[in-house]
């Protein structure tokens, strides 16, 4: 995919790590312009207050072959939204891509308490952090993504359309918040479809992201020294392997076949061929129903 999005211009919202990280510096390795978004800046920290920041991001695609453009941008802020899609479209005239990566609820969200029991405003926060910042992001982008053929949403979220119907995902808050980004993305697919763009929701499998290598108390280099709490943990992934699916499909001029579907990224790793940073294709979600969720010991053979 070397330079295939060349002159192409990519919004990447809730781009400071993890997923929307890997998927800028893919976006970046194929050529592509990317504007990188989030509250964590050199100057300041968010209520993450994580060492990661858009600045980083944005050098980590300029050294991949893109240009990599940083912008603090606080996504519940409509009037911040609306001033950053003014300022790509005068320094670029377009949107090829947009991915709604936000989040930031790592902190705010039980993973035991229920509804009931759960502190309200941080559920509430949750939902406002996950699930409006994509609506007031789509809002004041999408006109400008609509200005030329071909356009690319991307909504992420955590677990496919079919997993999460028939599962719980871990709270009450959470749950609703993935589920909900689901749907916002099959409804901007049947706004979108007729005038040319296209809107997928995305999920990555277990993915090795900067916060959960500091959970399991390893790096990318020492990983698999996480396999002796978890050995499930065999299946993960790397926050790069998600965005080399994003970028499949901003090069794909066949892209519209997807439209409203909910996609991950082992599955596209199959339909387009791309591999992980280390030539394996874990396709996660196939192996946390049929191993993981089933009871049976970790064995990723066939699966990667």
């Amino acid at each position: 995919m070397t330079e295939s999005l060349q002159g192409k211009v990519a919004l990447v919202a809730g781009g400071t790590r993890g997923a929307g990280r890997g998927i800028a510096v893919e976006l970046g390795a194929a050529g592509a312009t990317v504007y990188v978004t989030g509250r964590s800046t050199r100057a300041r920290r968010s209520e993450m207050d994580r060492p990661e920041t858009i600045e980083e991001t944005a050098e980590l695609v300029t050294a991949a072959g893109g240009t990599g453009i940083a912008v603090a941008v606080d996504h519940l802020e409509s009037a911040q939204v609306r001033a950053l899609v003014e300022r790509i479209d005068a320094e670029r005239g377009r949107l090829d891509v947009l991915v709604n990566d936000i989040w930031g609820g790592e902190l705010m969200f039980s993973w035991d308490a229920t509804l009931w029991e759960h502190d309200l405003d941080k559920g509430l926060r949750v939902l406002r952090l996950a699930v409006d910042t994509h609506i007031i992001t789509s809002h004041h982008a999408l006109p400008l993504l609509l200005r030329n053929p071909g356009g690319l949403v991307v909504e992420m979220t955590d677990g496919t359309a079919q997993y999460n119907a028939e599962n719980y995902r871990v709270s009450f808050f959470y749950d609703l918040a993935k589920t909900s980004v689901l749907r916002m993305a099959f409804a901007q697919a049947k706004e979108l479809g007729p005038l040319g763009a296209t809107a997928v929701a995305l999920t990555p499998g277990w993915m090795r992201s900067e916060i959960m290598l500091d959970v399991f108390g390893v790096t990318e280099d020492t990983w698999r020294d996480a396999l002796a709490k978890e050995p499930h943990f065999a299946i993960s992934e790397t926050p790069r392997f998600t965005g080399r699916a994003v970028a499949a499909l901003a090069a794909d001029p066949d892209k519209a076949r997807w439209n409203g579907r909910s996609l991950s990224s082992g599955g596209l790793a199959r339909e387009y061929g791309f591999t992980d940073l280390d030539g394996s294709r874990p396709d996660a979600w196939r192996y946390i129903t049929e191993v993981q969720d089933a009871g049976k010991p970790a064995d990723t053979t066939g699966y990667r």
